[in-house]
């Protein structure tokens, strides 16, 4: 629904030794939930007093054929001047007015406003208008918070648990050795594809090293039945397949599509697991004997289970919060965002200690999706900012400090190195977002009624490549794989 909401800025008395406000009348329309149009109008006498101003400061200074420096006369300066003039006012203007808009309409901005300065002319007689768009943060009904029923998942981690996810951490340190026979699930073929809209080639890749499993996940698409589809291969058999495009994927005209994948094996291998040595030992993190190593797996998979739990709990926390939640957003806001929801995905999941495939299949799940979960993901980020601020819920410098200790701990840098990383990637705010949210839900959860439910580990059944069936990746995210020993090793084939 759009609105029109006129209203005159008053010019009270300036404080001592403050600027004297200008005196705006500002329009606020109401485009959408998120999007508000602003036209200001600067009176004249304002116009004149900053005219006033700048040449007062120009005078002195000014040099004119036949006058001493500052001799001048101030008519003269002026029309000598009067471009430079005309732009400094004009710019000065346009930013205390844009200052004093944003701090008496308390529009609470949530992007940088699109305003064409070119556009905006600083008028000889009469007032001087501008208009500007701004996306803010939207205005709602607060749901109810307190006293939530959520269902939480548990679970005893066994040894079962800690030998299975032993063996999948074993094999990221396995030899793959050529196989003569056929493929099977677990085996590791390279291959050469080709995605093809009927005689349009979409994409290719010459040779592509592949784990089979049951589904193939690329980023914008996946293909079920791809260990069937493979279970005859040999060195030399080509195999084709229909995949059918994600609705959010890069190009427009293929989404939602079916398109023709055509591979070709170029070789098979077959998974060699290494022998439990002291060498193995000291690889995966210096572990004096395989109970040390053992106890490391419980200890990763304890956090792989809060994981999970935490995002259940949240899962559920959001479904209740954005119920009502009505509110369309921006498409523009959607997309600038999608990105940040990537990021904010991996930075939780490196913190809780899952390997880069783990990740890696998950952000591909995310991506086929990504702008409908970055609008449901952003809708709960401004109700859980809201009762931050309701209830005081702050960022501390000791939060960052434990945040980033979490990821440096499980990627195996060091906490200063990671630092620099998330500054030098402008990560630093998707963080604090992280922190807050966090601090929030636990406020939430504290108020909340709990059944715990049985939980089982997700056993990988997709293996996820880093390729876009399209050519091109929304929201692209690389996923490093480490190079330095760990201390302590990674569950592996967790999901």
């Amino acid at each position: 629904m759009s609105a029109s909401d006129a209203s005159a800025v008053a010019s009270p008395e300036a404080s001592e030794g403050l600027p004297k406000p200008l005196t705006l009348d500002v329009a606020v329309d109401t485009v959408s939930t998120c999007q508000r149009r602003v036209k200001v109008t600067i009176p004249r006498e304002d116009i004149d007093r900053y005219r006033d101003e700048a040449l007062g400061d120009l005078v002195p200074t000014a040099l004119l054929p036949g006058f001493r420096p500052g001799r001048a006369p101030r008519r003269l300066v002026s029309s000598r001047f009067k471009s430079e003039l005309s732009d400094q006012i004009r710019s000065k203007l346009l930013t205390d007015a844009m200052t004093q808009v944003s701090e008496q309409q308390k529009l609470s901005p949530i992007s940088e406003p699109e305003l064409d300065v070119n556009a905006v002319l600083l008028p000889d007689d009469g007032p001087m208008t501008f208009e500007f768009s701004i996306e803010v943060r939207p205005e709602f009904e607060m749901p109810k918070w307190k006293g939530l029923s959520i269902s939480r998942p548990d679970r005893e981690i066994t040894d079962a648990d800690v030998d299975e996810a032993l063996g999948g951490h074993l094999r990221e340190r396995a030899r793959f050795v050529p196989h003569d026979g056929t493929a099977s699930p677990g085996d590791l073929i390279v291959t050469k594809f080709v995605f093809k809209d009927g005689e349009r080639v979409l994409s290719a890749a010459d040779e592509a090293e592949i784990i089979v499993r049951d589904r193939l996940s690329f980023a914008d698409a996946e293909l079920p039945g791809f260990a069937k589809l493979v279970a005859k291969a040999k060195p030399g058999t080509t195999v084709s397949a229909t995949v059918k495009v994600s609705d959010e994927a890069a190009l427009e005209d293929v989404r939602g599509k079916d398109v023709t994948m055509e591979l070709t094996v170029l070789d098979v291998k077959r998974l060699e697991l290494p022998e439990m040595t002291p060498t193995l030992l000291e690889e995966l993190g210096g572990f004096e004997s395989a109970d040390a190593l053992k106890a490391a797996v419980r200890k990763q998979l304890e956090g792989q289970l809060e994981w999970h739990r935490r995002k259940q709990v949240r899962q559920q926390v959001a479904s209740a919060l954005t119920a009502s939640a009505s509110w369309e957003l921006p498409p523009s806001l959607l997309r600038r965002q999608a990105q940040r929801e990537l990021e904010r995905a991996i930075l939780e999941l490196r913190r809780s200690g899952f390997d880069d495939d783990s990740i890696r299949r998950y952000v591909n799940e995310l991506r086929q999706s990504v702008m409908a979960s970055t609008a449901r993901a952003l809708k709960e980020h401004f109700i859980l900012e809201r009762i931050a601020e309701d209830e005081g819920i702050a960022d501390t410098a000791a939060d960052y400090d434990e945040e980033i200790r979490a990821v440096a701990a499980q990627s195996g840098e060091s906490p200063r190195r990671v630092r620099a990383s998330l500054e030098r990637r402008g990560l630093m705010d998707v963080l604090r977002n992280q922190i807050i949210e966090r601090k929030t839900i636990d406020l939430i959860t504290s108020h909340a009624s709990f059944k715990d439910t049985p939980f089982e580990f997700a056993r990988p059944d997709a293996e996820a490549i880093d390729h876009a069936v399209c050519g091109i990746v929304v929201g692209e995210e690389e996923i490093p794989t480490a190079t330095q020993p760990e201390p302590t090793p990674r569950p592996g084939q967790r999901g």
